[in-house]
């Protein structure tokens, strides 16, 4: 009998902030509402495919939209993508978590880092999450570089780590800019070939991906296959994929395949944390 094989497809949803990068300036408003367009065209293709997903949202945008989490949450995993998209700090790690489990009414467990920025996984492990995906093991030049990291999933300090897929050998990535710029049927031979030789694949993208971003200010490598194309491959992606395997949450998966740490699988609903944390942001609204 053949191993179950897992298609783990997340979206970071997240304020569109790339073209500050860029010197472009965009209100909050405007990057809300890039963004919030971008995850009604993606919601919309997902659930016409009946795919299971894991959405990496920041605190600051389930705020900003928080019945379109809650709607999200009832199909699909809410994980952590900390607070803001620009700007860190440590006790944001904590502070998403629990924001984000009382807006979507359900646990959150898993985080990534914006833009897979380092912490000291102390920090994650204290802020109370059961796995992190901010690893994406390859070579981005500009990025990172981090060819000397597991290919797949592994642990560190005891914290379950998901690295974003690359292909076996080589570590061709498979991340968002990838089935930008790669010819879609490289893109998904190179899928298939890394899904059966490590028994799952995990993919991310963005929602503001799925809307038209042609008039902002970033590289043609960002925004090329945007909008409307992008959308019709994106579904095009999960039809071939769903003859391979089964789409599923992280935390699913992760649920069912591991021995996880009895202090996270344990973790009470009523988190000691929180109530003092929420009366604090409370008083400071």
């Amino acid at each position: 009998m053949s191993r179950q094989q897992y298609i783990l497809m997340s979206f970071d949803v997240e304020e569109f902030d790339m073209p500050l990068e860029y010197k472009q300036q965009l209100s909050i408003e405007e990057q809300m509402e890039t963004g919030y367009r971008g995850l009604q065209a993606t919601i919309s293709i997902i659930n016409g495919t009946d795919a299971a997903c894991t959405f990496f949202t920041t605190a600051n945008f389930a705020n900003w939209h928080p019945d379109s989490i809650r709607q999200i949450a009832r199909k699909h995993e809410i994980a952590s993508h900390t607070y803001y998209h620009t700007g860190y700090k440590t006790e944001d790690l904590l502070r998403s978590r629990l924001e984000l489990e009382d807006i979507s009414n359900q646990p959150v467990y898993g985080l990534r880092m914006p833009r897979l920025k380092k912490v000291p996984m102390a920090d994650v492990i204290a802020a109370g999450y059961s796995y992190d995906s901010s690893v994406n093991p390859t070579w981005i030049p500009g990025r990172y570089n981090d060819l000397h990291l597991p290919r797949t999933i592994y642990t560190d300090q005891n914290m379950l780590r998901v690295p974003a897929s690359v292909s076996p050998r080589l570590r061709i990535p498979l991340f968002w800019l990838a089935f930008k710029n790669m010819p879609y049927n490289v893109f998904k031979n190179l899928a298939i070939k890394t899904l059966r030789n490590d028994g799952y694949l995990c993919l991310y993208f963005h929602p503001w991906e799925f809307t038209d971003i042609w008039e902002f200010e970033m590289p043609g490598y960002a925004k090329r296959w945007s909008g409307e194309k992008l959308q019709q491959r994106l579904y095009r992606l999960i039809k071939d994929l769903k003859a391979e395997g089964d789409f599923t949450t992280m935390w699913q998966m992760l649920s069912t395949t591991r021995s996880l740490e009895s202090r996270q699988l344990n973790r009470p609903a009523a988190d000691p944390l929180r109530a003092p944390l929420v009366a604090s942001l409370a008083n400071k609204a």
